[in-house]
């Protein structure tokens, strides 16, 4: 299920980033790995704002969308 999905308040684990090479490297370097729990905080005019190690970072639906939990 992508993360775009999860609901608020959910933590979930993140099982695999799709896209391409540069989107899952930049997701990277973000946090976002497989096997790191990312918890929904809120979705703000189409971006979603999460929670992954200890800090918060929104990114856009479609970023959101590459992300399967």
């Amino acid at each position: 299920m992508p993360l775009m999905l999860a609901k608020a308040g959910e933590e979930n684990s993140i099982k695999k980033i799709g896209g391409k090479a540069e989107t899952r490297q930049f997701l990277e370097t973000l946090g976002f790995v497989p096997g790191s729990h990312v918890t929904v905080v809120a979705e703000i005019s189409g971006n979603v704002i999460v929670s992954v190690r200890e800090s918060r970072v929104a990114i856009s639906r479609e970023m959101a969308a590459k992300i399967m939990i």
